[in-house]
């Protein structure tokens, strides 16, 4: 099976993407990158696993972080739909880190998901 990782911020609509990537299809695991606001605020429908971010970290930080709190997969979907770009940044570089071989981007189209 695979584990989808996906950050979820403020912005536009992007909750709503992050939701259906969520209810939608079956994975084995659900990690979001997040900050406190959204895990207070985001009411999943399956159960999560949640790494806590701060857009006030330095970037280092931000990658440890979320590094240190990523789970044993052996295969991962990363959506960054929701987010900004030094979330973006360090959660590709942390996800590069952690799964060298075995990530891939995903994202939901007209078509459905989409792997890249």
């Amino acid at each position: 099976m695979v584990t989808l990782i996906c950050s979820l911020s403020r912005g536009k609509g992007s909750w709503g993407h992050v939701t259906r990537m969520i209810t939608d299809y079956n994975w084995d695991k659900i990690v979001l990158i997040t900050n406190e606001w959204c895990k207070q605020n985001f009411a999943p429908t399956k159960e999560i696993s949640w790494i806590m971010i701060n857009r006030n970290m330095g970037y280092e930080l931000m990658k440890k972080t979320i590094k240190d709190g990523l789970p044993e997969a052996k295969e991962v979907a990363f959506n960054m739909i929701s987010g900004d770009g030094k979330e973006h940044m360090a959660s590709m570089q942390a996800i590069r880190e952690t799964y060298p071989d075995h990530y891939k981007l995903a994202i939901l189209t007209k078509d459905g998901l989409k792997y890249y």
